[in-house]
């Protein structure tokens, strides 16, 4: 799930935007100065940071200027200050794009889409139950714990988040990792990774609720 930073001092702002974007598939943390949003990106990671340039505390430009030099985040200002000088100064300190207010929230979530495809910043952790795979450190953990996944099985579990709600063919499947093996892998090799696989992700291998099979079909991740 894409996890968002909103920096706005606006309460009412801050609670519908936070409402229609979580309703839209985001996960959003919102902080109402630069002390905050500070804080926050201290504490967690974030995939993409909304920003105001007028704060309870600080400014937006400060708080950019400090992601892109500490955080390498992309940054898109949402601002009432829509006069050249604000926009420019914005774009100079790295910001991915500047919408100002009022905005329609579907345009914003077709921004955010396109600043986070154009980054290369698609939510780098995945959550799926209580596994988590970083995509950036190529790690899967599941309750915190390291899974200790072959790159193949690796392979396997992206080739699932990368196709989440849709079923897979076995064959699909063998056109997606064969060239990791290094070798031909074939329809019993697929049996017995997705078998290991389910015993590291699954809290019950027999009853899968991560990796679903769809019978006379397939698999499927939701």
């Amino acid at each position: 799930m894409t996890k968002i930073l909103l920096v706005e001092d606006d309460k009412t702002i801050v609670a519908n935007l936070t409402e229609f974007l979580t309703r839209g598939g985001f996960s959003v943390k919102s902080a109402s100065g630069q002390t905050g949003a500070i804080a926050a990106l201290d504490e967690e990671r974030f995939d993409l940071v909304l920003l105001d340039i007028s704060l309870s505390d600080g400014n937006g430009f400060a708080v950019c200027s400090a992601i892109k030099t500490d955080y390498k985040l992309p940054v898109i200002f949402l601002t009432a200050s829509g006069d050249e000088y604000s926009t420019v100064t914005g774009f100079d300190l790295g910001a991915d794009d500047y919408i100002p207010k009022p905005f329609r929230p579907r345009e914003l979530v077709s921004r955010i889409k396109n600043v986070l495809r154009l980054t290369g910043n698609v939510g780098s952790v995945i959550k799926l139950g209580a596994v988590e795979v970083d995509t950036v450190k190529g790690s899967a953990t599941k309750n915190g714990r390291d899974l200790y996944l072959s790159a193949l099985e690796y392979r396997l579990l992206l080739v699932f988040i990368n196709n989440r709600g849709i079923v897979l063919s076995r064959n699909k499947l063998l056109e997606a990792i064969w060239d990791v093996a290094g070798e031909f892998v074939n329809d019993n090799t697929l049996t017995v990774y997705i078998k290991r696989l389910r015993e590291k992700v699954e809290d019950d291998p027999q009853n899968p609720t991560i990796i679903k099979t769809v019978r006379g079909l397939g698999y499927r991740v939701d």
